[in-house]
């Protein structure tokens, strides 16, 4: 997705592929035009995650070597989301431009055009299921499943986003990136329509810049 996203993981450091959230799960690509009741079923789910402007909760991240951490995640639309981890010193935060993956022990800031990866399609204010986007619709008893992205723009990295058949809830989603690696990241304890404070998702280029963000 995002180069140096992740590393390989140093003792008492957090993997940094941040913002992919994926079921360890590699589905099969689909024709570009897929069926007249497969697109029925993905607007449908895209229509009502369209409408919720904004949710916060909880999430489990999977990294593409089994790790497991976890925190709090709040998503405002269009294209607002922020990670802050449990007893871990990174944070993501996107702010409708550009998303900024922090590690707060080494004071360092990583920034990356949200335009140019899979997560502008999860935060977009409506989902696009033009042809160019949509790879793949599943619908299952337990999940639907709705594979997204645009190699026009994003190359090999896709978003498969994975959402309640009976409330067409998001559940978790996946990001791989360009080297074909998943990360998976499941939400719970999730409220929609909250209000979340405008200062979660600020992201400090002024400090940034001069080096002074530390604290």
């Amino acid at each position: 997705m995002w180069n140096r996203l992740v590393s390989k993981r140093p003792r008492n450091r957090l993997p940094i592929r941040a913002l992919a959230l994926a079921a360890a799960l590699s589905l099969p690509m689909a024709a570009p035009a897929y069926a007249q009741s497969a697109g029925a079923v993905a607007q449908r789910v895209a229509d009502h995650f369209s409408s919720v402007q904004s949710m916060a909760g909880s999430f489990v991240q999977f990294d593409a070597a089994g790790n497991q951490t976890e925190g709090k995640f709040y998503i405002e639309r269009p294209g607002k989301i922020r990670f802050d981890y449990s007893g871990q010193p990174l944070r993501v935060i996107a702010d409708g431009s550009q998303v900024a993956v922090n590690n707060r022990r080494m004071n360092t800031w990583d920034l990356y055009p949200l335009s140019k990866t899979p997560m502008k399609l999860l935060l977009d204010r409506r989902i696009d299921l033009s042809g160019a986007n949509i790879q793949n619709v599943q619908e299952g008893p337990d999940l639907t499943t709705i594979v997204m992205g645009d190699k026009s723009v994003f190359g090999n990295s896709r978003i498969t986003m994975m959402f309640d058949p009976n409330t067409n809830d998001l559940r978790q989603w996946t990001i791989r990136d360009a080297q074909g690696k998943d990360t998976t990241v499941m939400i719970y304890d999730v409220q929609e329509g909250v209000r979340i404070d405008p200062s979660v998702f600020v992201i400090p280029y002024n400090s940034i810049a001069m080096g002074q963000t530390r604290g």
